[in-house]
This record gives structure tokens, sequence and C-alpha cells, in this order.
């Protein structure tokens, strides 16, 4: 049993006790080494190894971890295209998962046009640019939050990324709807009865891109691109979406009837 007593701690006896607890501290550390790592109680996804990143998106990668891009005699490596077995059971996302994440991330819906000119500290101008194309929105606003503008663009980057290394002419995904107002959902739901009140483009989180359409990248002075077939284009850009949804970046639900590809940032 220890005796408690009222003997006073000197400066000598504190530092003794002191150095002591840190030598003990530095040897558990070195002898394991996993009770250092810090924990603020999320789970943070690690970075893929160039090995694992090549086998999901048909690169293929030579030496520790460098991509090969070009040939011994220096003409560019062409890669394969491996699309996704189905579409449908690879972006399964339905509403209410989207919903989740479109509440979590997302701002409280606007009312019209004119309330959500009065959120941009909210939300973030998205325009047609280098990586992307907006088409001609009739039923909803090109705005989204600042996570969900990064994630379209990344989506768009990935995408030129993966058409270069297979050897196909540039083309750009083409956005077909981005944030929605209350008003913009109540004049759909009254052409179209099935469509939901509680939609996640409320939040700007949520975007579609087109797969049965694409914009071609070319000078206009210069020669004509060749073409390459819509379907050709779609299977590159399900291989994009499935690496940022299995990297759990996005939410996505392949729409049969809309043409689309219907996501949530996460």
């Amino acid at each position: 049993m220890f005796r408690i007593t009222n003997k006073k701690i000197t400066k000598k006896i504190y530092l003794q006790c002191f150095f002591g607890v840190v030598a003990l501290l530095a040897v558990v550390r070195w002898t394991v080494p996993g009770v250092a790592k810090a924990s603020d109680g999320c789970e943070k996804s690690s970075v893929p190894l160039a090995e694992e990143v090549s086998e999901s998106s048909g690169i293929s990668a030579v030496g520790s971890g460098n991509l090969r891009f070009f040939n011994a005699d220096g003409t560019p490596v062409k890669h394969r295209i491996y699309s996704v077995s189905s579409f449908q059971k690879t972006f399964p996302d339905n509403n209410d998962v989207q919903m989740n994440a479109a509440s979590c991330h997302g701002v409280s819906p606007v009312k019209d046009r004119e309330e959500a000119e009065e959120r941009k500290k909210e939300l973030v101008y998205v325009g047609s640019n280098p990586y992307y194309h907006v088409d001609k929105l009739n039923s909803s606003i090109p705005y989204l939050v600042p996570r969900a503008a990064v994630l379209l663009q990344d989506i768009g980057r990935a995408f030129f990324d993966s058409l270069y290394i297979k050897g196909i002419p540039l083309h750009k995904v083409i956005v077909t709807s981005v944030m929605r107002t209350r008003d913009d959902v109540q004049k759909l739901r009254n052409r179209n009865g099935n469509a939901t009140e509680n939609s996640c483009h409320l939040y700007g989180t949520t975007f579609d891109i087109c797969y049965n359409r694409y914009k071609t990248v070319e000078e206009p002075d210069g020669p004509e691109r060749r073409r390459v077939r819509n379907d050709t284009l779609k299977w590159v850009l399900s291989e994009v979406l499935r690496d940022f949804r299995e990297q759990e970046r996005c939410y996505v639900k392949y729409e049969v009837k809309q043409g689309c590809f219907h996501m949530t940032v996460n």
C-alpha cells in the first residue's frame, strides 16, 4: 500500500518524475507505433497506391508506382477502356441515400431566383469552363455549394485525363441540371407528377451529367477532330465516376429515363 504524506515535492523530484515519464512514453512509442496515431473521431480515407489506381482505372504502371504514358519509342501508350459491369448496379444510390448527404452538406432550400441572388455567400457560380459545359438551364440555376463545385471540377479534369491516356480526342461532360429553387420543383411537378417534391437539387449539393451527349474540344479555326461514339465516352465517364464514388466523394444514381448520372457530393 502507498502511504500519503504531506512531504513537499521539490523541483528536483518533479524534474526526475517528468523526464522519467517522457522516457517511458518514448519507449512505448518506439515499440508500439500504433498508439501514437491521432484520432479525431472521423474516419479519414487514405490515398490509394498507384497500383490500386491503375487496377481500377485501367492505367498501366511500371516500376515503383510510376504511370507509363509513353512507349520506349516515344509514342503514347493507349490504355484500354473497361467501363463498368452494370450501370444500375455500379450507381445505385437512390434519393433517400443522396438526401442524407444533401441535408448534411447543403444549404437550406431557396424559394426563387431572387432569394438565390441574396444567398451567394453560401453558394458559388458554376458556368461552362475548360473542363465541363453547362447546358441551357430551364429548371435550375447555376449555383452549387463550394464542396460540390470542387467535385464537379475534379470530375471534369479526371475525365480529360482518362481520355488522354486512352488516346481519345478530348470532350467535355455536359451538366444538364444544377441547383433548383422551390418554384422550379413545383413547376416540374406540375408537368411531371412523379417529380420529387423534396429534391436533392434544392440544397446546392447535386448536379446531373448527361451520358448521351458531349462537347467536342477543338480549335475554332483548326481541323475537325476525329468523331467518337457517345457509347465510348459513356464507358470512360462511368470509370471516372466509379472511382470518385469508391473514394466516397459522391453518391451516384444512373437515371435511365433522364439520360444522366444524378450525383450528390459526400
